[in-house]
């Protein structure tokens, strides 16, 4: 009981550094979500060529999608005509950012590592993408009768909704929606983070993987197989780091846990075809390392002690606050409480059909 004790006192220290960030990044991810529907991520992807895959890299940064979350995306916008590259640069861009992963990014390890970590994402997704148009060239075909449903009432006939309807519906997606899909890998990552910082001796990775190449691969080995969201994956390179990691060691973690995972990797076989999914797991194994090593370069003899937390400007009582507020809404969303939502949605649906 002890241990166990320690380890929740640990994960939630964590969680107050990420809590306000948090909050934030859900807020604007339902801004996002009702503003910039999916529907138009299509139309604007659906060409061959450089200007769909920079925009699906440019599309892809703030969208607050995890790795399983962006699948049925991406399988949309194939079938809707967008082009191999479009997707895979959409398909890595996307699921190692998002602005709220970019915000808790901020709060536990600073203003530059969440930058550095919004221009790779950017710039592997674009080099996948490029890459893929010139080893996969195929013949564009447009879907014209592609229909757009509503992000809050899903009807496709035009319409629209008022200011209140909006509000309501961004609040919906940002903390109900959002937090049922990643609240339970958020506390999961926390949980680790708190039993790395428990029972992993101060300098450990260092003694014994060291702060180089081979510690880096090590990492990217453990990252691509598994599932780890944005957000989640945060707190497992904060603590590691503070034991002993590189900074670009813990970059390779931050960026490969949340691009790929098994059920990922199979369905780009599937939709995407092979030559692609080479492609996909080369560019992302090659550039983690790569802007590993260039961010141990840049970072130099930084203490990591003096990185990580930076969100200390924030009143202890906020950040207390904050916290509850996410451990209560990841935690109802555990038991299911949620699943009131999926009944309002389908009255909104009635009463707009009545009228």
């Amino acid at each position: 009981m002890v241990i166990l004790k320690a380890i929740l006192i640990e994960s939630f220290k964590l969680l107050m550094e990420m809590a306000p960030w948090l909050l934030l990044g859900f807020f604007f991810a339902g801004v996002i979500h009702i503003f910039f529907p999916k529907e138009k991520i299509t139309h604007h992807l659906g060409r061959g060529g450089f200007l769909p895959v920079f925009k699906a890299a440019l599309f892809g940064v703030p969208l607050p999608l995890c790795s399983c979350g962006v699948i049925p995306v991406v399988t949309s916008l194939r079938k809707q005509g967008a082009s191999r590259g479009a997707c895979l640069s959409f398909l890595i861009s996307t699921p190692t950012s998002g602005v709220d992963s970019i915000l808790a990014t901020y709060s536990l390890l600073g203003p530059f590592f969440a930058v550095y970590r919004v221009i790779a994402s950017f710039i592997t997704g674009l080099f996948s993408g490029l890459l893929t148009n010139i080893f996969e060239k195929e013949p564009y075909k447009q879907n014209r009768n592609m229909e757009e449903n509503c992000n809050i009432c899903d009807e496709t006939n035009p319409h629209t909704h008022s200011v209140i309807d909006k509000i309501k519906a961004m609040f919906s997606y940002g903390f109900i929606e959002l937090v049922e899909d990643t609240g339970k890998w958020i506390l999961l990552g926390l949980l680790v983070g708190g039993i790395i910082t428990y029972f992993m001796p101060e300098g450990f990775i260092e003694r014994y993987l060291g702060r180089g190449i081979l510690s880096m691969f090590v990492m990217l080995i453990v990252a691509i197989p598994i599932y780890v969201c944005a957000t989640g994956s945060i707190p497992i390179a904060a603590a590691l780091m503070l034991k002993g990691l590189s900074p670009g060691g813990g970059f390779v973690f931050l960026f490969a846990g949340p691009a790929t995972n098994a059920v990922t990797i199979t369905v780009i076989g599937k939709y995407l075809g092979r030559k692609a999914l080479t492609i996909y797991l080369l560019s992302i194994g090659i550039a983690s390392i790569l802007l590993g090593l260039l961010l141990n370069g840049i970072w130099g003899d930084v203490e990591i002690s003096k990185i990580v937390m930076q969100g200390k400007m924030l009143p202890v009582s906020v950040k207390l606050i904050c916290a509850l507020i996410i451990l209560g809404l990841s935690l109802y969303s555990l038991r299911g409480g949620f699943k009131l939502r999926k009944e309002g949605v389908e009255a909104v649906k009635l009463s707009y059909k009545k009228m």
